[in-house]
């Protein structure tokens, strides 16, 4: 497929999901022809595109004027930018001004913007009217790799991350690559935390891949960034396809978000640590759990945490951590993750790099002892 001189080829993914299946479009130039891919999708020529104060600048201008052009009515709505944006206060906000707009079930929303926008507006999407169609039009090297896949909605309680929500998949996700080029260089290292992630669940050709090409894809190299996105897209549509709502191997996914989201509820959810951040120093502690609890090598975990550290990632908490953390704490905040069945906590684990597994046969003792080391270090 391809739309024109100011685009790349089109590549194309179908995320298999029955009557809920949908594709995923990649490629570099696609915002400014976004009618041509959204309005074969629409149950009427109406949508409300929302995006957020970082956002609205750079890439909403080109994506209304193609709507426009294409004789769909839309309207856009810009919020807060920030982690901050995704809790109940602006999730009611959102959807009243929905209402207020008087949109139908037919009204299709679509989110322009990172994890947060995607996230807030697929929740708002599911339970509006009791459920409208939405589209993901992800800006962020993590949102594309990630978030923007697979049907996750939902916003953050003071208890935890993500523990409101809804399974609710898009209609469609199309993903820019070239907004890309306009990320500070922290959020593009914040996404490829993500991205290592797939290598390391399931792919160890890939991480060795990442190993050679990780800083073109950080330093902007489209190729490698499309090859990046795509392999990550690959691998999550497929575990989507077999386990949509999480109920066996999607758990898989959570590799370094046991740990990254009991480091991000101890930092407020705030700037100090990015999710991308996050996942990576938790993606170094599954595999120094999995080291010493005997499931891999040592070789394996070192060549993990030089990776990250290699390509300008974070790999402890020493630079995040406030004087008042405890080991005591954070076990707390992973207590209450949502894959603890029956008091016991799940644990993304690795046999190897590629070779990830899912266990809830890790002492509290164990993991306690492994934090200690970590806030003291």
């Amino acid at each position: 497929m391809n739309t024109g001189s100011n685009t790349t080829n089109v590549e194309k993914l179908r995320v298999e999901l029955g009557e809920r299946s949908y594709d995923i479009l990649l490629g570099s130039g696609l915002l400014s022809h976004g009618a041509d891919y959204i309005k074969p999708l629409l149950q009427s020529p109406r949508v409300v595109v929302i995006t957020d104060t970082n956002v609205a600048p750079h890439h909403l201008a080109p994506l209304m004027a193609s709507l426009k052009n294409a004789n769909i009515d839309a309207t856009s709505l810009t919020l807060p930018a920030g982690e901050e944006s995704k809790g109940f206060a602006m999730l009611q906000e959102l959807i009243e001004s929905l209402l207020e707009l008087k949109i139908e079930r037919t009204t299709t929303l679509i989110a322009l913007g990172g994890g947060v926008i995607g996230d807030l507006v697929g929740f708002a999407a599911a339970i509006t009217l009791r459920g409208v169609p939405f589209i993901q039009i992800p800006t962020t090297l993590l949102s594309q790799v990630d978030s923007s896949v697979g049907g996750k909605t939902g916003i953050n309680s003071r208890f935890g991350k993500n523990l409101v929500g809804a399974f609710y998949q898009p209609r469609l996700v199309l993903g820019d690559i070239a907004t890309l080029d306009t990320l500070p260089r922290r959020e593009i290292l914040s996404g490829y935390g993500e991205v290592v992630k797939y290598g390391l669940i399931s792919d160890a050709g890939f991480f060795d891949w990442l190993v050679a090409n990780g800083r073109a894809i950080i330093d902007g190299n489209v190729e490698a960034r499309i090859k990046a996105v795509l392999t990550s897209c690959k691998a999550k549509a497929e575990i989507v396809a077999k386990d949509e709502r999480e109920s066996g191997v999607r758990a898989l996914l959570n590799l370094g978000h046991t740990f990254g989201h009991a480091l991000e509820s101890e930092t407020g959810y705030s700037d100090k640590l990015l999710h991308g951040e996050a996942v990576a120093i938790g993606s170094v502690m599954a595999f120094d759990l999995s080291q010493r609890t005997g499931h891999c090598s040592m070789d394996d975990f070192q060549k993990v945490r030089n990776h990250f550290k290699d390509i300008g990632l974070a790999v402890g908490i020493s630079e995040i951590m406030q004087s008042d953390w405890t080991a005591k704490r954070l076990l707390e905040h992973m207590s209450r993750d949502k894959k603890v069945k029956d008091g016991k906590i799940a644990f993304v684990l690795a046999r190897a790099i590629g070779d990830a597994f899912i266990t809830s046969d890790i002492s509290n003792e164990t993991v306690n002892g492994m934090i200690e080391d970590y806030l003291t270090n």
